[in-house]
């Protein structure tokens, strides 16, 4: 029975429902924040959304500052302009708005900002995270305007440390938000591209979550349930960007995904990684690109779990079936089949795809692969999403 033994832990409160961020003021106020600044990536902030959200704070009456210099795959000088915008605006808190970058970076200014540590010092390793002083880290609200990484009911932040051309977790349970709205109308003026490799994140949260090794059967359920949803909705959300039915349905997988995927991720997501921090590829589109290659791979360790993954979702052919469901999937939704039809130009040298390689292995996601993950089989799945062999 030892292997019966897990930690288990699931999200904070979430104001689910579409037009819920008119609740913004009384949520910041629920969360003690009373001068929050406003974290968000360059492109949203010039569209309406941002200006009717803040709108909602100009009514209330509540002072806020703003922050949008974030890269796509946001890097530690992102970090520390927002932590010096923090700190002059004498801030309390944050309000986390946006996708994937957005969130993770919101998050992160209200972690780091009372540090004295750098913030390589709490990378997810062992213990890193006891080093940080709980007392400093100030509290955070998330808004997702996307349906992907379920940052906002996540643990951990995402940073890419350019020193080294990797993608470092940054982890501390403060890290949760302590109130999320999630908003599905919020989601409706995502483009078809965002709209896919969002979706294909939430997709593959669910997928290595479930393949992942150890005793989580809440997290298993949790799983399968948000692949049913994306299975079903991110179609339809792909092809009706307004239908907020699916909207709706696609932004509770992604934070199913992020909950489940405490039991673990893998190979799918550690190389991943390292392809975005080189060449600064959507991850969740980068993700749709690794999982047929990865879902191979890890066949022998996973080949019953998935036929009863396909019996739950009706597709008939047990592990099989559902392998091709995905490369539909990824066809109808225009997913990139091969890293070239994904990064145009792409040239790698051995020197390269070896440092992928590397990277990959040292991911922490790796640890949840249910099939050893060796530098030498790394090597071979990218190789093999490079050439689109299956």
């Amino acid at each position: 029975m030892t292997n019966l033994v897990s930690k288990w832990n699931y999200p904070t409160t979430v104001r689910f429902g579409a037009g819920r961020i008119k609740e913004l003021p009384e949520v910041l106020e629920a969360a003690g924040i009373k001068k929050p600044l406003f974290v968000t990536d360059p492109g949203l902030a010039k569209l309406p959304v941002v200006a009717s959200t803040l709108k909602l704070l100009d009514d209330a009456k509540v002072p806020y500052g703003t922050f949008s210099d974030i890269k796509p795959n946001p890097v530690e000088a992102n970090l520390k302009a927002g932590i010096a915008v923090f700190k002059a605006g004498g801030h309390d808190g944050v309000i986390a708005f946006g996708g994937g970058s957005a969130l993770d970076l919101g998050k992160l200014i209200a972690f780091q900002a009372g540090q004295t540590r750098p913030v390589w010092d709490f990378e997810d390793i062992g213990d890193w995270w006891t080093r940080a002083n709980s007392d400093a880290i100030a509290p955070i609200v998330a808004v997702p305007t996307t349906a992907g990484t379920g940052s906002e009911v996540g643990r951990a932040g995402v940073l890419t440390d350019e020193a080294t051309h990797t993608k470092k977790i940054i982890f501390h349970p403060k890290l949760l938000p302590a109130i999320v709205i999630a908003d599905p109308e919020l989601t409706t003026g995502m483009p078809p591209f965002i709209t896919v490799g969002t979706g294909m994140d939430a997709l593959a949260h669910c997928l290595e979550a479930y393949c992942a090794p150890g005793y989580h059967p809440m997290a298993d359920g949790i799983a399968l349930e948000g692949m049913r949803l994306v299975l079903e909705n991110l179609p339809k959300a792909y092809a009706d960007g307004t239908d907020i039915t699916a909207r709706a349905h696609m932004m509770a997988a992604a934070a199913m995904g992020a909950t489940a995927f405490q039991k673990g991720l893998g190979a799918i997501h550690s190389l991943s990684h390292p392809i975005g921090a080189l060449y600064d590829t959507h991850h969740g589109m980068t993700n749709g690109v690794f999982m047929p290659y990865v879902l191979a791979f890890n066949r022998p360790a996973v080949e019953e779990r998935i036929a009863r993954l396909a019996a739950y979702l009706g597709i008939a052919g047990g592990f099989d079936g559902f392998a091709k469901a995905i490369l539909n999937l990824r066809e109808q939704l225009k997913v990139p089949h091969t890293l070239p039809e994904l990064i145009k130009g792409l040239d790698m040298d051995a020197a390269r795809k070896d440092f992928i390689a590397v990277s990959a292995v040292a991911d922490p996601s790796t640890g949840g692969n249910p099939v050893e993950l060796t530098k030498e089989a790394a090597r071979a799945i990218l190789d093999s999403a490079i050439e689109g062999r299956l």
